[in-house]
């Protein structure tokens, strides 16, 4: 038995993907499970990305250009969003969205 994967499935799963970050991002009550699930939403684009680059483009060099763009934006966001988790924890010592209410200096 072999599997064949088409076009179809790279993209059911990379919607699969997209769906998890949303839901995820809506429904985490900490900074990080938002930034995890940011995460899974930038994987999906990369996926999408990658599955056209393989059935449709005619340069397989674009698509990965791309994936690896999404890729260095998301170590970048990661970066700047863990600095950003530790300093709203050090003033405010919870890592809860709702418990963040001044935030002036």
């Amino acid at each position: 038995m072999s599997f064949h994967a088409t076009l179809d499935t790279y993209l059911i799963l990379a919607l699969f993907l997209l769906m998890t970050g949303i839901y995820g991002m809506i429904r985490h009550k900490t900074f990080i499970g938002m930034l995890i699930s940011t995460e899974l939403v930038l994987n999906g684009a990369g996926l999408n990305f990658m599955a056209f680059n393989k059935f449709l483009a005619p340069d397989p060099a674009v698509g990965q250009i791309f994936t690896l763009f999404i890729m260095g934006i998301a170590a970048a966001e990661a970066a700047i969003a863990i600095s950003f988790i530790l300093a709203v924890y050090r003033k405010f010592s919870s890592g809860d969205p709702r418990d963040v209410t001044d935030l002036k200096g």
